[in-house]
């Protein structure tokens, strides 16, 4: 049991999840695959063509490597429909992010005219595909040779329908995605500056790196068309993970909010720190909430920085105002640090950096057990634990047993009985005691012995 805002399984800053693609004309089976793959109906099939009209992406696994795998609408050609024209925009976009394409075709149909176009869609890209022969029931049969025609490479058989051959797909996909940076022992402090389109990633992070830029070069980074820039500070090496630079191929707001948040998942996989931007001028909005959630549901450190305060319309108070309106929405805001800034006149932007050195030391902070358990003991003073079931519960001693972020155990004789609203109380009074600021606390209670 542990708080609500606890720590995910994703793991440690670092890795992020390559994206896998899934591309093809209208009915040869997308959804299908996309589902069989994920492991759950979470796209729509039908045998309607076109019922994919947007993306939809989860994370997969397979033999110990995750990716993100993209579900896209189906592709139609020299078509001027309004829908199809639609669809090629978001279907370029996931192209533009994708480091492994799958091109789905028919085999019962055999080649269509369009994927003869898409074969030439993707060579006119510096992405790998996959040519993924679907509807495949015998793989000994040669209803998928045809398909060499098209010069895509060696077809890949599979049914999503009943899921033959897709181990072995899985198996190609594996070995054709990058390989991912997974080594946990990085120095430098990776900070993903996230937050809604528009506003002010870029900017902010633009005044920051001018006013402070010691040691800055450009180095490739692992996220598609994005830039991750070094700066070092204090003697400290920060690399800042751009999320920002979104090609703006479609001018439909929800490919770009789409896309959006798929990178503002793989850089906040890839972070130690998340910098949240939010506008001082529309305030706290549903999707500045989810990114905050995300951040902190996977363990990383989070600072809030309310940019465009310059123009935002306040009184003395407003500040503290925010606050106390963000936390009653969200409690766990209550740990996290706001900063009231302006990226076009520099009011408060240093700070920040101060405030990243800070949280980071919270993140690694080690409390000794002794002092864990002074702190328990008090609290059971205070409130012991209720009766669940007609049993006692005891709590015997604690101790700090990860940092980055903090992870406090707490044994005892009934882990499983202690009740959700008493793992709060006990979350609230280590807080108080040790801070952690920036950080979520996770608490752990487990049997005594």
């Amino acid at each position: 049991m542990s708080e609500p805002q606890g720590v995910s399984s994703l793991g440690t800053a670092g890795a992020a999840p390559p994206v896998v693609a899934v591309i093809g004309r209208p009915n040869v089976g997308k959804s299908a695959l996309f589902n069989r793959i994920v492991g759950s109906e979470s796209a729509i099939v039908t045998e309607t063509a076109g019922t994919t009209r947007d993306r939809h992406f989860a994370l997969a696994d397979w033999a110990g490597r995750a990716f993100y795998l993209v579900d896209t609408g189906g592709l139609v050609e020299d078509s001027s429909l309004p829908m199809d024209v639609e669809i090629r925009r978001q279907v370029q976009l996931a192209i533009d992010e994708a480091d492994l394409l799958l091109f789905v075709v028919d085999a019962r149909s055999g080649i269509h005219p369009s994927d003869r176009a898409i074969v030439d869609l993707l060579r006119a890209t510096d992405r790998p595909w996959l040519l993924v022969a679907n509807k495949v029931d015998d793989p000994d049969s040669a209803d998928f040779y045809e398909f060499y025609e098209l010069g895509a490479g060696e077809p890949i058989p599979v049914s999503a329908a009943n899921g033959k051959q897709s181990g072995d797909l899985l198996d190609e996909i594996v070995k054709a995605i990058p390989q991912v940076d997974t080594d946990d022992a990085h120095t430098e402090l990776r900070v993903a500056v996230v937050g809604r389109p528009n506003v002010g990633k870029s900017s902010f992070v633009n005044r920051l790196l001018g006013e402070e830029r010691l040691v800055v070069s450009d180095i490739a980074g692992t996220t598609r068309d994005a830039i991750d820039t070094p700066l070092r500070y204090h003697s400290r090496d920060f690399v800042f993970i751009d999320t920002a630079g979104l090609r703006r191929q479609s001018r439909v707001d929800e490919d770009i909010e789409f896309y959006s948040t798929l990178r503002t998942r793989r850089a906040i996989e890839r972070a130690d720190i998340c910098i949240l931007v939010l506008d001082a001028t529309l305030g706290l909005e549903v999707q500045d909430l989810k990114i905050a959630n995300l951040a902190w549901e996977n363990g990383r450190g989070l600072i809030i920085v309310v940019n465009k305060w310059d123009i935002a319309e306040k009184d003395e108070r407003t500040s503290a105002k925010f606050e106390k309106e963000a936390e009653e929405r969200v409690p766990f805001l209550k740990w996290v640090p706001f900063v009231f800034s302006s990226a076009l006149t520099g009011q408060r932007v240093h700070k920040v950096l101060d405030l990243l050195l800070e949280v980071d030391a919270e993140r690694h902070k080690r409390v000794d057990t002794a002092d864990v358990n002074v702190v328990l003991e008090q609290l059971l003073a205070r409130r012991q634990p209720p009766q669940a079931a007609g049993r006692e519960v005891k709590l015997n001693y604690a101790t700090q047993a990860e940092v980055a972020p903090p992870v406090i155990v707490v044994f005892g004789s009934e882990p499983a009985l202690v009740q959700e609203h008493y793992v709060r109380f006990l979350h609230n009074g280590f807080r108080a005691a040790f801070g952690f600021l920036g950080n979520p606390l996770r608490i752990v209670l487990r049997r005594k012995n």
